[in-house]
């Protein structure tokens, strides 16, 4: 019988299915969503072409699975596609230029945000601008400053609208910096429940193209898949207009938001929102579980030794805890026992250990939980004895290289050098046997499969290398964002691999990303992202 002819022929100069023990293939087939078929010949396929058949006859380009973001923040790279990008800015100077370019072109009164990934220590000020810094720019328009996900900036203007003065309480978990009178300066460190309920409600129609936007360039880097991982239920009806209207660039899997939170009520709130999505989810979008944070990030990750003294906001500051270590573990048994899964940010040594404490409680209290149920997210300053405990406790943790990438300069001023260098110890979180997984943790790092492929094969960051005794091999590189991160988001059977009968999600490189120069592979991109059978990327 003629064989039915497939809708996508791939010939190139090699298919890295990462199927163990599998050799070589030079030839993939796509029929629907599906691979039919692979051949170690490059024209072992040609019976499958049809008058129908798309034909990428690629010589030269290497085939691998489409990539996973473990942990990033797709909802903020969208909401900010419209934003002013300050991250060419070198001077506090430029920053304000952007900002006042920005407020000469829109009414009085109405909100001026700023994109988050830059770093304050790439200015040549190396700090934050100031409230009375921003009013320079305008005092006609609230303004917020966002870096990464932890630091929000203020203008005069927008503290008054917030209500944030002198007597305004520090925010959970967080902080609002005053100066020597007790006035806030405009700088604040997790304080966003206090800005968030003053802000414009978003606008429908700019949300959905940032989000598209957003999409399509992480499908330009090679990521197929993202799991989102700071999301609100009015985020995930965004997303489902998108995948309805078949305009995601990239798969989603939702970790829906608890920031700013301090009781179960308020997480009960949040599951009683997820209980559709059970019968929602697809193939493209789908919940996952619950986000929660255990300690702070640069400024507040919580150490088992004190801040370096000139970041210190009080002596032997050791950084904080975001919530109150009994109604934490009330909240994730809420949620583990409606059946969903629970990940938890834990940067600093303490903050791990402290995890790995409720876990080990959680997991005594509900000894049935299945792998997987609880994550810990970053895992970043965990010490031997730590990796050793999520390892027997079948923790599956995911890191983020790029995020060290961009902050090493800055996390340095806060914990110093040598901690710094030990963050995200990939080889020996595999040397131990873990879970592990890999993403970037944007805004705060760089999103891009290869820039992320660099960083955990070299530890270079902005500002050098950085604990090389940490580094891994390519192919592990890959595998943590393929196979092993499949098998965190339990879709092993679906992803990370090329098989007959997977998804076809799979990117095509110029360059072998296993055996390109290590000067090019930080900015290497697909020409391809294929994701169901479908070019992605280019669009």
């Amino acid at each position: 019988m003629t064989p039915q002819p497939a809708d996508l022929l791939v010939r190139c100069a090699n298919v890295r299915t990462l199927v163990a023990g599998e050799g070589p293939r030079r030839a993939l087939a796509v029929r629907g969503e599906r691979i039919a078929a692979l051949s170690a010949d490059p024209d072992g396929l040609d019976e499958l072409v049809g008058p129908g058949t798309t034909v990428l006859d690629l010589p030269g380009s290497t085939v691998l699975p489409a990539f996973d973001d473990t942990h990033t923040h797709l909802i903020s790279a969208g909401d900010s596609a419209h934003d002013v990008a300050v991250d060419g800015a070198r001077s506090i100077a430029e920053l304000l230029d952007l900002i006042r370019t920005r407020a000469a072109k829109i009414p009085a009164g109405q909100w001026i945000r700023t994109s988050g990934h830059w770093q304050e220590l790439n200015l040549v000020e190396r700090r934050f601008p100031t409230a009375d810094e921003l009013d320079r720019a305008t005092d006609q328009h609230p303004v917020l400053v966002l870096r990464g996900v932890h630091n929000q900036v203020l203008n005069r203007h927008a503290l008054r609208l917030c209500g944030i003065d002198a007597t305004t309480p520090d925010p959970e978990g967080g902080s609002i910096a005053r100066d020597g009178d007790g006035r806030p300066t405009g700088h604040l460190i997790d304080g966003l429940a206090l800005i968030q309920p003053h802000l414009p409600a978003p606008d429908p129609a700019r949300k959905l193209d940032g989000l598209r936007l957003a999409s399509h360039d992480y499908a330009a880097t090679g990521i197929g898949v993202v799991r989102d991982t700071n999301s609100s239920l009015t985020d995930l009806d965004a997303l489902a207009q998108l995948r309805d209207a078949g305009e995601l660039g990239c798969r989603v899997r939702v970790l829906l938001t608890t920031m700013g939170f301090t009781s179960v009520r308020q997480v009960e709130d949040v599951l009683d929102g997820m209980e559709e999505w059970r019968r929602r989810g697809d193939s493209w979008l789908s919940v996952w579980g619950v986000k929660f944070w255990m300690d702070g990030g640069i400024e507040s990750g919580a150490l088992e030794h004190p801040y370096c003294p000139a970041h210190s906001p009080v002596p032997g500051y050791t950084g904080q805890l975001a919530w109150d270590e009994q109604v934490l573990q009330d909240a994730v048994e809420a949620v583990v026992r409606r059946g969903w899964r629970v990940g938890i940010h834990a940067y600093g040594d303490r903050g791990v250990r402290t995890l790995l404490d409720l876990f080990e409680r959680v997991q005594a209290r509900l000894p049935e939980l299945p792998h997987g149920t609880l994550v810990m997210e970053h895992g970043g300053l965990a010490d031997g004895e730590q990796r050793r405990r999520a390892v027997s406790m079948g923790i599956p943790v995911t890191v983020q290289q790029p995020l060290l990438f961009d902050v090493a300069a800055v996390q340095a001023e806060y914990w110093g050098g040598e901690r710094v260098s030990h963050l995200f110890p990939a080889r020996e979180w595999l040397d131990a046997g873990a879970d592990v997984s890999a993403g970037s943790d944007f805004p705060v790092g760089m999103y891009g499969a290869a820039h992320s492929l660099y960083g955990l094969t070299t530890r270079q960051t902005v500002d050098g290398v950085r604990g090389p005794e940490h580094a891994i091999t390519r192919e592990e590189a890959i595998a943590l964002h393929t196979t092993a991160a499949a098998r965190l988001t339990g879709e092993s059977d679906l992803r990370g691999q090329l098989a007959p009968g997977r998804l076809a999600d799979l990117t095509i490189w110029p360059e072998d990303p296993c055996t390109a120069a290590e000067e090019e592979l930080d900015g290497l991109r697909p020409s391809h992202t294929i994701l169901g059978g479908a070019v992605v990327n280019p669009r």
